[in-house]
């Protein structure tokens, strides 16, 4: 049962990074209001041209792998980055809307955790 809930899970998380990926490409959906100092820091991050393409990349490609059982666990270490970067913008930037980015976070290290024994190697002597 709790690896049915986290299939899910993981292909609603890989559905919503997927469609963040595509809209920093097709800019389909309206950007909500920011503050000034919001403001200030995408236009920072529009300055250096490379990082919402790579950024972009990285949520279709990390979404596609989790959303997949049998690549989830790559996946998972794909969009992490992405994750601890959304986490750490909305610590600062904006508590209010953390929510929504704290459940999606608490899904990844979910599926970290699931796969951990896939990771094991790694640290071994």
């Amino acid at each position: 049962m709790k690896s049915k809930v986290l299939t899910v899970l993981c292909v609603l998380f890989g559905l919503m990074m997927i469609n963040a990926g595509l809209n920093k490409f097709l800019n389909y959906m309206p950007m909500p209001e920011v503050s000034e100092e919001m403001m200030q820091v995408m236009n920072g991050f529009m300055a250096v041209k490379w990082i919402f393409p790579l950024v972009a990349l990285v949520e279709i490609i990390g979404g596609a792998l989790i959303a997949i059982p049998k690549t989830r666990a790559l996946g998972a270490l794909v969009i992490l980055p992405v994750m601890v970067g959304i986490m750490v913008h909305h610590l600062v930037h904006d508590m209010a809307g953390i929510v929504i980015p704290l459940v999606m976070f608490a899904i990844n290290l979910w599926a970290i955790a699931a796969n951990w024994d896939k990771y094991a190697p790694i640290f071994k002597d």
